[in-house]
């Protein structure tokens, strides 16, 4: 600033130095108005988003305000008062810059705020009730950063304020450890995005549902009983997650089925197939396939594989398609097995005494009774 002053010592007069230098930064301060105004905001116009327009609108005055200030500080300077007097005025003159700086920077916080939840709200449900919570926040923050700016202004040691600022935030964090965990959690889920409301989730404790809100502090899923569960984001950022929805919203479900030996195999998979296309919650592209798995004990295991067009209409789509492959097998006559045991009961009044005999205790040993 030193070399500015003497590159304005046009006069030899203190007093003319000081009124030129008012007048001209004053001039500079419109000139900048003036192209804030006419091409800046043309700009800012042409542009779909309007955090732009909120940006311009909290830097123009700011901007105005801070080149009128240097003026006025230069033209103290002219005027030569004391040491004293100097160190006052200046250091009220950069306070009052750090002031309405401050300000604009709340204003273009809370416009990006304000900008980013509503870009994010229709993916992860952050509702807009967070936005209060988020500016005071950030409020309390750039308020406390703009007093270390002032005091350090006035050459106040800040270092006490420091190291108890240190003290007390160790506290707060130890006091609010879980509160903390859940914020950063929600943090990581933002980041990653490894899902969205709408989502039909699974956690590896079980729990699973549809997403319907992604908050800071915790995430809300409905489960198929259209229960509400609340699940703090720490569990879930640490939690092995299943997306069923993802990425693709299609949805593969199987369902087995077991017919008895002697059935026609080839009416047994067109019927699977054909009720499975019938189905208006079963996707045709991809196809339904019908599998012949094994040979088991009772009957012939088959498997069906369908596409359902969401993860949370599976259910359903299982349960109609096994109300059809029931009809349809009593209906073509065939047989759905179930296990079987055969029993063959032999005469043994032909056999000698003595093998009857042995046969009967052996039969009474293995029973654990004792013979007399």
């Amino acid at each position: 600033m030193t070399g500015l002053v003497e590159s304005l010592n046009i006069s030899g007069s203190p007093y003319v130095n000081a009124l030129i230098s008012v007048l001209l930064f004053t001039l500079v301060a419109k000139a900048a108005d003036y192209l804030v105004e006419k091409v800046l905001r043309r700009f800012t116009r042409s542009t779909k988003s309007a955090l732009d327009d909120r940006i311009i609108d909290a830097v123009h005055r700011p901007v105005y305000f801070s080149i009128i200030l240097v003026g006025l500080a230069i033209a103290i300077k002219y005027l030569k008062p004391g040491s004293g007097l100097l160190f006052y005025t200046d250091n009220a003159v950069y306070s009052l810059m750090a002031v309405i700086w401050t300000i604009a920077a709340i204003k273009i916080t809370n416009a990006v705020l304000e900008h980013s939840v509503e870009k994010v709200s229709d993916v992860t449900g952050l509702g807009k009730d967070i936005l209060p919570l988020v500016e005071n926040v950030s409020k309390i923050v750039l308020v406390l950063l703009s007093l270390m700016v002032v005091l350090s202004i006035w050459r106040v040691n800040i270092t006490p304020l420091l190291a108890s600022a240190g003290i007390a935030g160790v506290a707060v964090a130890i006091a609010a450890k879980d509160t903390l965990s859940n914020f950063f959690g929600g943090l990581s889920i933002f980041m990653d995005k490894p899902y969205k409301v709408g989502d039909f989730i699974v956690l590896d404790n079980g729990d699973g549902g549809e997403v319907v809100s992604i908050g800071l502090r915790s995430t809300r899923i409905r489960t198929l009983d259209n229960i509400l569960i609340t699940i703090p984001n720490s569990v879930i950022a640490s939690s092995r997650i299943v997306n069923e929805s993802a990425p693709i919203p299609d949805l593969r479900f199987r369902i087995a089925v077991s017919v008895a030996y002697g059935s026609d195999i080839d009416t047994v998979e067109k019927i699977l197939l054909e009720v499975a296309s019938s189905n208006e919650k079963v996707l045709s592209e991809p196809a339904p396939i019908a599998r012949f798995k094994s040979f088991g004990d009772s009957g012939l295991n088959y498997e069906l594989l369908c596409w359902a067009k969401e993860p949370l209409s599976r259910w359903l789509a299982i349960h109609e398609l096994n109300r059809a492959v029931y009809k349809a097998f009593a209906k073509e006559g065939i047989t759905i097995p179930f296990p079987q045991r055969d029993i063959n009961i032999r005469d043994l009044s032909s056999l000698p005494a003595r093998e009857r005999q042995a046969r009967h205790s052996a039969r009474h040993k293995a029973s654990g009774e004792e013979l007399f």
